[in-house]
């Protein structure tokens, strides 16, 4: 199982696109290969979303995925690209 977290720092307003647009991400993520789950947490500064699939080229596609959007639909709503931490899951309970 791998895992991808994107942190976008300094955002405030990714969260509302994104819960105005949760069907279309869905549809998105859930076509990806191996997609296990999507979260999105909005911080008060900055946010997060995290992707879980079978393998790594799960999370990559579903990175890709993540920057299309947010450049087709809140480009203004981003201060810059995010940090990404993709890796195999070591331990899950």
């Amino acid at each position: 199982m791998y895992v991808v977290i994107r942190r976008y720092d300094g955002n405030t307003q990714l969260g509302g696109r994104l819960a105005d647009s949760v069907d279309e991400i869905r549809s998105l993520m859930s076509a990806v290969p191996g997609f296990r789950s999507y979260y999105y947490v909005q911080g008060d500064s900055d946010a997060a979303s995290v992707t879980v699939c079978d393998d790594r080229a799960g999370v990559e596609e579903s990175t890709r995925i993540a920057a299309d959007w947010v450049r087709a639909n809140a480009p203004d709503a981003v201060s810059g690209p995010p940090v990404v931490l993709a890796g195999e899951a070591v331990a899950a309970f």
